[in-house]
């Protein structure tokens, strides 16, 4: 039988390094994993205790609501008007996803059919390149660099597009590459996408990981992007609260509306007593996420510094839980794969290959920030053992 819609899915690079990882971990070796991003620190503990209060009453045992309780969308809208001064109406301006991957996939249904292109950064998360696929749609892709010229970038990719984009997918600060904008940026990209009639769709995953100092801009702080432009904001990384799949879709009254749709033929929303528990959470745990990025901060730190005390020279992140790092010149012939599979093998070390995040990153491998700073000195040790070509 012919599953037309996945065969030119290409197999899943990551699946190489975890199953080297879980081959390791059977053998009885102790693998530091610095490469799926799962945060590993603990939800809020009122989040835990509201679940638990919520789903003993049986009344929310039952289908909730695929746009998400009135009371869940007040508490975004509340939320963008304290940390972005941004006036959302939780009505028409607001919806809730089930995650962020659920949110932009289904999205791109609605935006997107054959005969349409969507513009997509590369190298960029998986889903922001495979999406619009699914839906039937082309991707351009734009090489997107750390340092570049990102609205060059932008502009070149929609000049050479044929047809012309529908969709620009952005997302800062950046999963892989970790690079981030201004509102500068944010009031460029706007102004492009009103001459050209086009939808913008920001992925802000890691809206409160910013650090030193940095605060990533919303999309939705500029006049007028509520005309062009959608946000996800999600609740995994800013509230370590990945496994409850709770994320929201704002911004254009008329692209929500027509998500709002698809999805009422798609679900019944989350489990409501998740969808009451990040209500509490959102209004009462306002200090929560900088408490996480605090934590972050300080592992990139701990693996920034050992990396280049090494010779494995890397610039520090200033947002995302990531860490983009060139592969050093000595092993770089190797390729990502490669690369990332001699660390396992030889250094304990999982890292996820750069190539799995598309062509612009096969000179490069991401590092998680997902175990702690001891953990992360452990690795950096373990690395300077096999990599014996760097210069120090």
């Amino acid at each position: 039988m012919e599953f037309r819609r996945i065969t030119s899915l290409p197999p899943y690079v990551f699946t190489i390094i975890d199953n080297l990882k879980v081959e390791a971990r059977r053998a009885g070796e102790d693998i530091v994993d610095l490469g799926f991003g799962n945060p590993d620190l603990a939800s809020p503990d009122l989040a835990v205790e509201k679940l638990v209060e919520a789903a003993r009453n049986p009344r929310n045992h039952r289908y909730s609501s695929s746009r998400g309780l009135p009371k869940l969308r007040e508490a975004v809208s509340a939320l963008y008007k304290r940390r972005f001064d941004v006036d959302l109406d939780p009505e028409t301006q607001v919806l809730n996803t089930i995650g962020a991957k659920e949110g932009f996939a289904h999205l791109m249904w609605v935006l997107l059919q054959p005969g349409d292109a969507a513009l997509v950064p590369s190298p960029s998360y998986p889903i922001h390149r495979y999406s619009p696929l699914f839906a039937g749609a082309e991707v351009r892709e734009m090489p997107f660099t750390l340092d570049g010229d990102f609205i060059g970038m932008l502009r070149e990719g929609w000049e050479y597009s044929w047809p012309r984009p529908r969709v620009i997918v952005l997302s800062f600060p950046h999963n892989p590459t970790t690079a981030c904008v201004d509102l500068q940026f944010m009031e460029e990209v706007v102004a492009f996408a009103r001459e050209r009639d086009v939808i913008l769709v920001h992925d802000f995953a890691y809206a409160d990981l910013g650090f030193d100092g940095y605060e990533p801009p919303s999309i939705m702080q500029v006049p007028g992007a509520e005309e062009v432009a959608v946000e996800l904001y999600s609740m995994t990384k800013s509230f370590s609260m990945a496994g409850w799949r709770v994320a929201f879709m704002v911004g254009s009254a008329e692209v929500i509306a027509a998500l709002t749709k698809l999805k009422s033929y798609l679900d019944y929303g989350s489990f409501q007593p998740i969808q009451i528990a990040a209500t509490v959470t959102l209004n009462e745990a306002v200090d929560y996420p900088t408490e996480v990025r605090e934590i972050y901060q300080h592992r990139r730190d701990a693996l920034c510094d050992g990396l280049n005390r090494i010779g494995w020279s890397i610039q520090p992140p200033k947002g995302t839980m990531f860490a983009w790092a060139p592969i050093p010149e000595p092993y770089r012939s190797m390729g990502s794969i490669e690369f990332a599979s001699m660390l396992v093998r030889e250094a304990n070390v999982a890292v996820s290959p750069g190539i799995g995040f598309g062509p612009g990153g096969e000179d490069h491998v991401r590092f998680a920030l997902i175990e702690n700073e001891q953990r992360i000195a452990q690795a950096v040790r373990h690395m300077r053992n096999v990599l014996v070509d760097l210069e120090v």
